[in-house]
């Protein structure tokens, strides 16, 4: 959706790698916000995007569509207003990130499901740090048979932990301290399932008492802004359901929002699995 950071960039290099000819898409996508999410804030910044694109020396061409070549029957915001096309997957986009943003996974598989017919690729590139989106788009080209093989790049990450992210923009230097507390809660559970514990509510709780803290100090602080916890999860990585009792050699998703102030930031780590 552009405001592009290294995170995107490694994602076209590794496509660079894989093949003779590389398209980047920048369009941000009205179908995949609600009516109270941040759609006229969300930071666009395509001169800068290109220059970067530019100075990697290995994009052939860079997709700029319109809304209304994407969406040719308009896109308003109220779901009960919308016309046309829309496809949604079944099963895997109503949780976690799909409780708090119902609409978001049918805005992204309709948009990605109308590049790839415009674009063709053999290849599709996405980051780990959606890892529902990534779970998601790659349901959608097998069930919709589109010949693209899908890679998922690691996510990058700022030198505190903090997942990169266009919408860490919003965050001041303090924000972005303490924003850390959910990198630091997710890896403490993935470090307790690496030690052997299997019981979800004790994991769980760990991650916890560690935004919990963090919350507290920001609170005690009054530094102008909250910390707000909206999930912590350890989900079984094809159905994404929550996985109440993690089996010996089980792989599992260990993933979380975090609202810093009125910004929401997601993060997740994988255990013994890949996406």
């Amino acid at each position: 959706m552009g405001s592009l950071h290294e995170g995107h960039l490694n994602l076209v290099k590794q496509a660079s790698e894989h093949c003779p000819i590389v398209v980047v898409s920048i369009f941000v996508n009205p179908a995949q916000f609600g009516p109270n999410e941040d759609l006229d804030k969300y930071p666009r910044t395509l001169s800068h995007d290109l220059e970067l694109l530019r100075s990697l020396n290995c994009v052939d061409s860079v997709f700029l569509p319109k809304v209304k070549d994407i969406y040719p029957s308009g896109i308003p915001l109220e779901i009960e207003k919308q016309k046309g096309t829309f496809i949604e997957v079944k099963g895997i986009s109503h949780q976690l990130e799909g409780t708090t943003r119902p609409l978001f996974f049918r805005g992204v598989s309709t948009v990605v499901a109308k590049l790839f017919n415009i674009v063709q690729p053999n290849h599709t590139f996405f980051g780990q740090k959606d890892a529902q989106q990534c779970a998601v788009i790659r349901a959608l080209i097998s069930d919709l048979h589109f010949p693209i093989e899908m890679h998922v790049g690691a996510t990058k990450r700022e030198h505190n932990g903090l997942a990169m992210s266009s919408r860490n923009q919003y965050l001041t230097p303090e924000m972005r301290n303490y924003a850390t507390a959910l990198y630091n809660a997710l890896t403490t559970i993935k470090n307790g399932l690496g030690k052997g514990e299997r019981n979800r509510e004790i994991l769980l709780s760990k991650g916890y008492e560690i935004i919990e803290e963090a919350t507290k100090t920001v609170k005690e602080k009054n530094l102008g802004f909250e910390l707000k916890l909206d999930y912590l999860s350890v989900a079984d990585p094809t159905t994404l359901e929550e996985l109440q009792e993690i089996e010996e050699g089980k792989g599992a998703i260990i993933s979380g929002a975090l609202f810093v102030g009125t910004t929401r930031i997601i993060d997740n780590l994988l255990f013994n699995c890949t996406l």
